[in-house]
């Protein structure tokens, strides 16, 4: 963990080469970029491998977050990440695929604070879940969503009431975050 009450803190990376943990420099970077630090709130770690981005927010100050990945590897070193940092009271973890995940949630009517998409490079489907995402309506007006991505990968400006606000590089990774205004 970079920073928080977690500080210091080693997570577990889940085995194999199926997930890629977000380095340590562009955690930080990313966290800079939308806090550092926060007042409360709910995020969405959606393809959270070993739970790493959503640990973060967490260990700066979210209430709450929701992380789904679809490996079963992937879930249960979430939870033994989430255990190690003491986050049990804070977390739900759930198996699921992307899109089904944000169908579950949307019955559930939770409005996201903070979203954090890393999904695998392989397969970049950010545009097409953000626009599920600003359909569903489940971030709320200011809302952040965090991509990820390839270096490579070059997002819109706008996706629905989504507007780019910052975009930078990081070697092979890059960062796009955006906020959601109620403009169309």
């Amino acid at each position: 963990m970079v920073s928080g009450s977690c500080k210091g803190r080693p997570l577990k990376a889940v085995p194999g080469n199926t997930t890629r943990p977000t380095t340590d420099k562009v955690k930080e970077a990313l966290f800079n970029m939308i806090g550092p630090y926060f007042d409360g709130g709910i995020g969405l770690d959606l393809f959270a491998g070993s739970g790493g981005l959503g640990l973060e927010a967490l260990s700066r100050g979210l209430d709450k977050v929701i992380f789904i990945d679809r490996e079963s590897k992937a879930i249960q070193v979430i939870h033994e990440n989430i255990k190690a940092c003491k986050f049990e009271e804070q977390a739900e973890v759930y198996r699921n695929d992307a899109e089904r995940a944000l169908k579950a949630l949307l019955k559930r009517e939770i409005i996201f604070d903070y979203i954090f998409l890393d999904p695998p490079y392989k397969k970049q489907q950010l545009v097409s879940l953000m626009e599920k995402m600003d359909k569903q309506d489940i971030v709320k007006t200011e809302g952040i969503v965090v991509c990820e991505h390839s270096f490579d990968v070059e997002l819109p400006k706008t996706v629905g009431r989504f507007s780019q606000i910052k975009h930078e590089k990081y070697g092979i990774i890059a960062v796009t975050i955006y906020i959601r205004t109620d403009i169309e």
